[in-house]
């Protein structure tokens, strides 16, 4: 049915469907699988960004332990708050595309 989606619809679909790859049979995820999804998926975001302390606050969190599991949507808002500290977003945001 996404073939015919827009990017944008294609992009989200794709983060759906890597977590899903990644998530137990309840949908979530334990914050280890989150810290190693995150590091083979999503490194060129990550990369650079050790020294920001909400970066560090972020992955820090990740490597508590505890028996909390990650849902999707708390998935997306950590991907969202990981691309918005990036420095690559001001890469991506200087790259115009035309169609």
């Amino acid at each position: 049915a996404l073939r015919q989606g827009s990017d944008l619809e294609k992009a989200f679909a794709t983060a759906a469907l890597v977590y899903n790859n990644y998530a137990d049979p309840d949908s979530k995820l334990s914050k280890a699988e989150t810290k190693s999804l995150l590091q083979s998926q999503f490194w060129h975001f990550m990369q650079g960004q050790e020294n920001k302390p909400k970066y560090q606050e972020i992955i820090s969190s990740l490597d508590e332990e505890s028996e909390n599991k990650i849902n999707f949507e708390d998935f997306m808002i950590l991907l969202v708050s990981l691309t918005l500290m990036s420095d690559l977003l001001e890469e991506i945001k200087n790259v115009k595309t035309t169609k």
